[in-house]
């Protein structure tokens, strides 16, 4: 069996085609505002492959996935859309409207979370997102704005100080304006983490294209970095659903 799986955030679209559960290809671009377009200039690739199903994480609107839907029927294969569940797989939602939760964050928890364990979910992508569960109750969790969102942020706001790219490596205190910056905003995030960690021992799962920068920081946590989260996630709700059909 050759499957398309999507994940379709609010900056990029990242795709990964697997066989027999085993990743073949995979890549990631940005959409700039216009996935299904995006999508389009896919689709004489995908009928290429002879895939034989979809499963799609999608946080656009409502309008734009009924264009991506339009798209992906040109391929004439099952698609699922995965969704935000006030209870699946023994997993209950920790949000009061289950609506408002992305469903990317949900399926990160749903491929992790076991009934013995309490996690603390952390994905280092567009957003830094934090989610905590005890066993199978998602407990909710905190939205902050990466790196680089609050770089931009800074540098839009502050008159007459031009702050190019830099790595985000070290906390030490800046001797220079492009350096406290840097410093200065990661460990802002770093000690979010640590505050949140504090609450309650959590084991600490860091996914996302920043886990391994992050990781490097936090050892004291023992943190284990989960690579393609979301995909194992949408593969293990998609085989849920097949159970349950």
């Amino acid at each position: 069996m050759k499957a398309l799986w999507l994940d379709i955030g609010n900056t990029r679209l990242k795709y990964w085609i697997t066989e027999n559960d085993q990743i073949i290809e995979q890549a990631a671009e940005l959409h700039l505002q216009s996935p299904a377009d995006l999508l389009l200039g896919l689709i004489q690739h995908f009928r290429s492959l002879s895939l034989d199903s979809i499963g799609i994480s999608s946080v656009q609107d409502k309008k734009n996935n009924e264009r991506i839907i339009q798209i992906l029927k040109l391929l004439d294969i099952p698609v699922t859309f995965a969704k935000v569940h006030a209870e699946y797989a023994g997993l209950r939602c920790g949000y009061d409207h289950i609506e408002q939760l992305g469903i990317d964050r949900w399926l990160q928890v749903l491929a992790v979370a076991k009934a013995e364990e309490d996690l603390c979910v952390i994905s280092c992508g567009t957003a830094l997102t934090i989610d905590l569960t005890q066993g199978f109750q998602h407990l909710g969790g905190y939205i902050l704005p990466n790196l680089y969102l609050q770089r931009d942020s800074l540098i839009q706001k502050t008159k007459g100080i031009k702050i190019p790219d830099a790595a985000f490596s070290e906390l030490s205190p800046g001797r220079n304006t492009i350096d406290a910056v840097h410093h200065g905003i990661f460990l802002g995030l770093l000690s979010t983490i640590e505050k949140v960690l504090e609450q309650q021992p959590r084991k600490l799962i860091l996914t996302g294209g920043d886990a391994y920068l992050f990781a490097q920081f936090l050892e004291k946590y023992q943190p284990r970095i989960e690579t393609d989260l979301l995909l194992k996630g949408l593969q293990f709700y998609i085989d849920r659903q097949t159970i349950i059909k």
